[in-house]
């Protein structure tokens, strides 16, 4: 600590003095903000193409809302009210059984939301949407421009 002289009178300086922490800090932060880069990005490679088939889980479970609003459980006609007894009863009790759904595109968004929250509601842990990543991105702007 400092000391001062005033009036003949010797008294302590409680003053802190930052400079030491604010130069220890901005070292810190230079550091920092070159190292986290290096830390997210990744190796560039190309990877192998194969011919392989996908792997499968066999313990999936395929819930298909139609066009039309209709449901089916594995090609299987299936009723709304019914749908969590039955897929229950397919998954033996095992909520962690992926459960996917797959909508028509033409067909009605409620319809599929509606099976989606049923299942969630109803304990399936794993479920989720069935979408095809060849195809070209469907927009409705796209039709009201043409």
């Amino acid at each position: 600590m400092a000391v001062s002289v005033r009036g003949g009178r010797r008294r302590l300086m409680a003053d802190i003095n930052v400079t030491p922490m604010v130069d220890v800090m901005l070292v810190l932060l230079v550091v920092f903000m070159i190292t986290a880069p290096m830390l997210t990005t990744g190796v560039s490679v190309n990877l192998p193409r194969t011919k392989a088939a996908p792997l499968t889980n066999t313990e999936a479970v395929l819930v298909t809302v139609d066009k039309g609003g209709r449901i089916f459980i594995g090609g299987a006609p299936a009723d709304l009210a019914s749908l969590p007894d039955q897929l229950k009863a397919i998954a033996d009790g095992n909520m962690g059984t992926r459960v996917y759904i797959s909508g028509d595109g033409e067909g009605r968004y409620g319809q599929v939301v509606t099976v989606l929250a049923l299942l969630q509601t109803a304990g399936f842990r794993n479920v989720a949407l069935v979408v095809d990543p060849r195809g070209p991105v469907a927009s409705p702007l796209d039709a009201d421009r043409t």
